[in-house]
């Protein structure tokens, strides 16, 4: 790519880009213990705004789809008021940003759910190596629970339900 259709307008879709230098998603594992943003990931994300577009690191969709410590979260009121300074302060500075949303499905822990229960799966067969608990220590990925049919359309729901949060609070 030459350099002159580097810095060219492009349009993804409905978002207009004023360049084509796109902020890859990074995970940063900087949020509260709930998933909620706080001042230093508004700063973060505020101070690339320059880049034509940011997607935004991993997020899961529910409690359920957790799968590393301190990872962001759309599921409650709390972590998408958070999410709308994130947004509010990239509009600010000329950016765009759009959610990257996430269900860490096998690449979970039961250590993640409330209950303790397995994580879910396509099936029972865990990822081999070592994944990260909530307190950032290491342990051998568990066999999942195998997702059931009539489950499915619960998660397809709550991918709905975060992707229309994240266009409440703003993001393009």
């Amino acid at each position: 790519m030459s350099v002159h259709a580097l810095f060219s307008p492009l349009r993804l879709g409905a978002i207009e880009l004023p360049h084509r230098i796109i902020m890859a998603p990074l995970t940063r594992m900087r949020t509260d213990e709930y998933g909620g943003q706080g001042p230093l990931n508004t700063a973060y994300y505020a101070q690339r705004a320059s880049a034509a577009l940011i997607i935004t690191e991993a997020t899961a969709i529910s409690a359920r789809g957790r799968g590393l410590p301190h990872i962001p979260e759309a599921h409650t009121e709390a972590q998408m008021e958070g999410w709308g300074k994130v947004v509010s302060a990239v509009h600010a500075g000329g950016g765009r940003i759009v959610l990257q949303l996430v269900h860490n499905g096998r690449a979970s822990h039961r250590a993640y759910t409330a209950d303790k229960s397995l994580p879910v799966g396509p099936s029972a067969i865990a990822i081999s190596g070592k994944g990260y608990m909530p307190d950032f220590s290491f342990a051998e990925y568990e066999a999942p629970r195998p997702l059931r049919i009539e489950e499915l359309p619960g998660i397809v729901e709550e991918f709905r339900k975060a992707a229309e949060r994240g266009m409440e609070v703003g993001f393009d």
